[in-house]
């Protein structure tokens, strides 16, 4: 792969470079770097955005990877500003952005070295008040990655805290004098060795977790929370809210304090207007929905993935899945940064647009709160030469140029999108037919049908493979129609009020059909295909 260019450092950062690399051999004369734990109140902006943007659909935005504004080939909040536009047209109404907290990594940002300051290659402060400015003009939401189970080993808490076990920061990290036994974690010992014991990081040797049980910690993670939510941000995403807490070898996952902390950040996040947040935790997302108001749920992008290939069994699943009202409230995707969650959709479909449409139409119209990855909207590509979460990670594909897809003047940081010369905004613009238009147009029904961007979930049947399920609001009401068989077929539908006229709404092209005395109704459905009608009273 092609490693990103190691951005400029703060003199902060350096101190935290130099006191690493003494911690590295085993202690020595360089002091541990100052820390700032100064306490932040609450000072609540208020809000510009209008009611209901929480409920989506978001954007999740690599900032490395989506626009470069000064030429050095890593993409910046100034490059991220200057394509707003984009995705105000897209419909969505919040982003999320991946970490640009100033990270150890410089390049996904879990490692985070300075929970409140930028990433230096992305921009500054003011750069980030002015994207979250200009994202409100347009109506969009912005909420940002926070990274509370871990640090950077290179931030200056990890760096006083290893640097002396009388250090007053010592007990902000998990640490034992010998390394721990039975424990294993993704198949590894989590424990990692460093000049005065050994200290728990179970994603890495340079993301040691902190002791979240330490009260200063918790204290620490909320004044840093207050700091960006007072700055105008509108909420996070949590990462990796299932491992706050640890009790013993086979206790590191999911554990009951994890959801008691989570409840404690909403709480914080309540005493501001209009705030969002989502997490991250495990497959099932009920837990932590009713603690943090939204989580990921992990798990159903891979049966709505069968279901667009077909798979009865997946289309069953995908149908069953929302008859738990605790479900309601998940954030549901397609894929995301992480390889675990899949590969882009255009990979694990082999380039099927067709069945692309309809795993985009099912996700998009079902419940929940839909997060669409950058580039999904045009069918992008991983990075082919590439591996691992780095495929998932390629620079936005703007334009065709064989060079830098539209996201450079200079050299990216990593390779293109595999189907950029076809599969890219410009080419997709306008274009009737064009995936970009197609998630236009269910993102704009979705939001323009009240039944379908916040109503519940009712009658829902799975035949073969096909779909079929209705989205209530009061008066409003809508029928989803899914063939995922590669023949067309006629579906016949129960349980619609008697006589009501069903209006095309997706395509609206398609034969308005009413139903009988007794409520019921058939549908032509071609193949590989997704109706929507809609109806009021």
């Amino acid at each position: 792969m092609t490693p990103a260019r190691s951005p400029r450092r703060t003199p902060l950062a350096l101190l935290a470079a130099i006191a690493l690399a003494a911690l590295a051999c085993g202690g020595g004369s360089t002091p541990p770097p100052p820390v700032d734990v100064s306490p932040v109140p609450a000072a609540d902006p208020g809000s510009a955005l209008p009611d209901g943007w929480e409920r989506g659909p978001f954007a999740e935005i690599y900032v490395r990877g989506y626009q470069d504004s000064d030429g050095d080939g890593v993409g910046d909040l100034r490059g991220l500003a200057s394509r707003l536009d984009h995705l105000a047209g897209l419909g969505v109404r919040g982003i999320w952005l991946m970490p640009v907290t100033a990270s150890q990594d410089h390049d996904h940002g879990y490692a985070v070295a300075d929970y409140r300051g930028v990433e230096p290659g992305y921009g500054t402060l003011e750069d980030l008040d002015a994207l979250v400015a200009a994202a409100h003009a347009r109506g969009i939401g912005v909420i940002l990655d926070y990274v509370m189970n871990h640090s950077a080993a290179n931030n200056p808490l990890f760096l006083n805290s290893a640097d002396d076990k009388s250090n007053p920061y010592r007990g902000w990290y998990l640490w034992r004098s010998s390394q721990p036994s039975g424990w294993s974690v993704y198949g590894g010992n989590p424990w990692r060795q460093s000049g005065s014991g050994w200290y728990y990081a179970p994603f890495a040797t340079n993301m040691p977790d902190f002791d979240l049980a330490n009260p200063a910690v918790a204290a620490y993670h909320a004044d840093s929370q207050r700091f960006w939510l007072n700055r105008g941000v509108d909420g996070f995403r949590f990462d990796a809210v299932g491992m706050l807490y640890e009790n013993g070898p086979g206790a590191w996952n999911d554990q009951p304090q994890n959801y008691v902390r989570m409840a404690e950040v909403r709480a914080l996040l309540d005493g501001y207007e209009r705030r969002f947040m989502v997490c991250e935790g495990p497959d099932d997302p009920a837990g932590f929905t009713a603690a943090c108001g939204s989580a990921f749920a992990f798990g159903l992008q891979y049966d709505v993935m069968g279901a667009a290939r077909g798979d009865a069994a997946a289309v069953a699943r995908v149908a069953a899945y929302f008859e738990d009202p605790a479900r309601l409230a998940a954030s549901t995707l397609l894929s995301n940064h992480d390889a675990f969650a899949g590969q882009r959709p255009w990979d694990q479909l082999g380039g099927d647009e067709a069945r692309y449409r309809l795993a985009a139409a099912t996700y998009l119209l079902l419940p929940g709160i839909p997060f669409v990855y950058y580039g999904e909207e045009i069918g992008m590509g991983g990075a082919a030469s590439l591996s691992g979460d780095w495929r998932l990670r390629a620079p936005m594909s703007w334009t065709g140029d064989a060079r830098t897809a539209g996201f450079t003047t200079g050299k990216p940081f990593r390779a293109l999108s595999s189907n950029a010369a076809t599969h890219n905004v410009e080419a997709e613009q306008g274009r009737a037919g064009s995936l970009l238009e197609f998630y236009r147009e269910v993102i704009g029904l979705r939001r323009s049908v009240p039944a379908l961007d916040r109503g519940g979930y009712e009658g829902a049947r799975a035949s073969g493979a096909t779909l079929s399920f209705r989205r209530t609001l009061g008066t409003s009401h809508a029928l989803v129609l899914l063939n995922y068989d590669v023949v067309p077929l006629t579906l016949p539908v129960t349980g619609l009020p008697p006589g009501a006229a069903l209006a095309p709404r997706l395509p609206g092209t398609a034969p308005a059909v009413t139903a009988d005395a007794a409520g019921a109704a058939s549908f032509d459905l071609p193949a590989l295909s997704v109706r929507v009608y809609t109806w009021d009273g």
